[in-house]
């Protein structure tokens, strides 16, 4: 049961690319696209992360991974929430949210042990202080041996923590990760006609957290904190948003971040929901790739470009239709209400409750690995299939509507 506010009317895709643009970001990073447009793509081209030759060994049976990610605007988010409750936890969820941006990826290439992980931290030192900086160096640690327990080993190779007051307006938290696996073992794009598609949940407990996951994950969140959260934080928190950004645009929504929401049969701060960790599906995966690597055609990360990501890892023109996906979790319902985006456009920002997609080659398979899901608590499903096609789209029918994509 969950209460809403008034709905806004629903905002034309054009009206939310202006918004993205004030506040100085792209749902789709054109600019990034151009920019590395005609660069060496490695080995796999088509390959959920770049994969390059062996140049650590020189071995032509083995390959290299390097993939470096952040918790982006997320820790602006956490830096008013922790000022307003005092509660340092958030910042273990901004440690698990910049690593598993990283080692999830590189998950989805079939790369599942053994990542190297490098920090690196820019802080306002007088804004961030040091109790802030121990807990995610600390949780660094503890996010490993959880890892650990599950199979997966996590190296720590330290890092660089910069005071950097000048150019940061709070504090950034990035990681870098290095894996070499076999090459055999490099799981490349191939979606196929036929493919069954499976789906796991973004959202709920699995057996590896110790709360519920609200299913944000770290995209969106420049849209989200500022059209869910309450216009009170501009003038409380003037550190945590661009000042160059149009006031109308800045926190317009009608949410404090200690409101609750009943979830479950539990109450939660909305602003709690919203700062849930990146889900990691390693452990799950690990068992996954370990089992049926060789039905797997593809696995996607829904993170930037959500359902529409997997548009751009396709070698031929395939229709790919997700008509039976998973429940639509209370957080994007919130998001929706208070922002009026579009529910078509809200699939191309957010994962909607379902961010991990793995394309089977036999259904079989695709019941097997949905039963590991579940085996850790996780929700899954066969969300759709893939079918032959003259031009690529994607298709997504939902309760809210159907859409494409292409």
């Amino acid at each position: 049961m969950i209460t809403f506010a008034t709905q806004h009317l629903a905002m034309s895709h054009d009206d939310n690319k202006m918004r993205y643009a004030q506040r100085g970001v792209s749902a789709n990073k054109e600019d990034v696209h151009a920019a590395i447009k005609g660069l060496d793509q490695g080995l796999y081209p088509h390959a959920f992360c770049k994969i390059l030759p062996d140049i650590v060994a020189g071995s032509d049976d083995h390959v290299n991974l390097m993939h470096a990610d952040t918790a982006g605007t997320k820790t602006s988010l956490a830096y008013m929430y922790w000022k307003e409750t005092g509660d340092l936890s958030v910042w273990e969820g901004i440690v698990q949210d910049s690593i598993v941006m990283n080692i999830d990826d590189m998950a989805c290439v079939g790369c599942v042990d053994n990542i190297i992980l490098s920090s690196t931290i820019g802080r306002n030192k007088n804004i961030i202080d040091g109790d802030v900086i121990k807990t995610i160096i600390q949780y660094t640690q503890k996010f490993a041996d959880q890892m650990s327990d599950h199979g997966v080993s996590l190296h720590l190779a330290g890092g660089e923590t910069a005071d950097v007051g000048d150019i940061v307006r709070t504090i950034d938290v990035g990681f870098t990760a290095f894996a070499r696996m076999k090459k055999e073992d490099v799981i490349d794009s191939n979606i196929s006609p036929g493919d069954y598609i499976v789906g796991m949940a973004s959202y709920g407990q699995s057996t590896y957290e110790t709360d519920y996951n609200g299913g944000m994950g770290s995209n969106g969140l420049t849209s989200a904190r500022h059209d869910v959260f309450h216009h009170e934080y501009a003038a409380k928190y003037p550190d945590s948003y661009d000042h160059l950004t149009p006031k109308d645009l800045v926190y317009v929504g009608s949410k404090k971040l200690t409101d609750v929401t009943e979830v479950d049969g539990d109450w939660l701060h909305v602003g709690k929901m919203v700062l849930s960790p990146t889900r990691t599906f390693l452990p799950i995966l690990k068992q996954v790739v370990d089992n049926h690597r060789s039905s797997i055609n593809a696995m996607m990360h829904c993170t930037g470009g959500a359902h529409t990501k997997v548009l751009k890892f396709l070698k031929q023109d395939v229709r790919i239709i997700k008509d039976n996906l998973l429940e639509t979790p209370p957080l994007f319902r919130i998001i929706h209400n208070e922002s009026g985006i579009s529910y078509k456009e809200m699939y191309q920002v957010f994962n909607m409750g379902t961010r991990l997609e793995i394309y089977c080659k036999d259904k079989i398979a695709a019941e097997e690995i949905v039963a590991i899901s579940r085996s850790f608590n996780v929700d899954a499903q066969i969300i759709g299939r893939v079918e032959a096609a003259d031009k690529s789209s994607v298709e997504v029918k939902s309760e809210f509507g159907e859409f494409t994509y292409s």
